[in-house]
């Protein structure tokens, strides 16, 4: 129904040129025309969209630059005042509800195809107007690689909580958004979101893209500490043990992919570097 109505409606372009990644702008722009949907392009991989005054609708074409074309799947996290709007995905000229009202739970989907993926924000009833002094919106990412995602199976998309092979532990060392040697000092659990946070107190920081892990001083010691997100349902436990954590980074959030015992990622990185079938090369202390 709401895709049918849509065709018929106009569409205003919207889009700064300051800024390709993030846009901020009000309803008033589509005037007392209910008809109007409101459209904006943004070219980047990750950004934020808020849309004050909402009035009807708006419409956010993903578009990013060559550089991230073969990027396949698109994850949004909804702001916290997103209640009274809805959000929707359009594939081949149909909205599938994506957001209901109020849910703040970060959701993902695939955006295969020649088609960009597109986003729609419609206004609910109890925020038409004239208009609401409401501010809604959305951060979002795309992401490349679907094995680095694993936060994307709680979004219905994939769930696997296997160890990793061979040849995706050597991948992961060279590609993960984070690569950190240490412990697991704890582990809660958040039974509504079927997600799990572990505690990671680090010897040594490989890397990170963003700061999720911080160093700390401990007497003479220094050590990096920080959480890690995963599945309720791989059922991650604290013990003794050191570890090799990878994994990917999205909303400033680090979500766990491979994490070998250190002992045994040696053994298969020094035979892979023998063979020389390692894909990077990585420091060995």
């Amino acid at each position: 129904m709401l895709a049918t109505v849509l065709v018929f409606m106009c569409f205003v372009a919207l889009l700064s040129a300051a800024d390709l990644c993030n846009w901020t702008g009000s309803g008033f722009a589509a005037g007392a025309d209910s008809r109007l949907v409101l459209q904006v392009r943004l070219r980047c991989t990750e950004g934020s969209v808020r849309w004050l005054y909402p009035g009807h609708a708006l419409r956010v074409v993903l578009e990013p630059n060559l550089s991230s074309a073969r990027r396949a799947a698109v994850c949004i996290k909804p702001s916290p005042t997103l209640g009274g709007a809805s959000a929707f995905i359009e594939r081949a000229g149909e909205l599938e509800l994506l957001v209901t009202d109020g849910d703040q739970h970060v959701l993902c989907f695939w955006a295969d195809g020649p088609r960009r993926p597109a986003i729609y924000l419609q206004a609910g009833p109890r925020m038409e107007g004239p208009w609401s002094a409401r501010t809604i919106g959305f951060r979002y990412e795309l992401l490349g690689n679907r094995s680095t995602a694993p936060h994307l199976a709680h979004a219905g998309l994939q769930a696997s909580c296997r160890p990793c092979n061979d040849t995706e532990l050597l991948m992961a060392i060279c590609n993960s958004d984070f690569v950190v040697r240490g412990h697991i000092q704890n582990v809660s659990h958040n039974f509504q979101h079927k997600t799990s946070l572990v505690e990671i107190s680090g010897r040594r920081l490989y890397r990170q893209r963003s700061r999720v892990f911080r160093q700390r001083l401990d007497g003479s010691a220094s050590t990096w500490h920080g959480h890690i997100h995963t599945l309720l349902q791989c059922r991650v436990k604290p013990g003794d043990g050191e570890f090799l954590f990878t994994g990917a980074q999205h909303f400033g959030e680090a979500w766990l992919g491979c994490a070998p015992r250190y002992r045994d990622f040696l053994s298969v990185y020094r035979a892979a570097r023998t063979a020389r079938r390692n894909s990077c090369d990585f420091p060995l202390d």
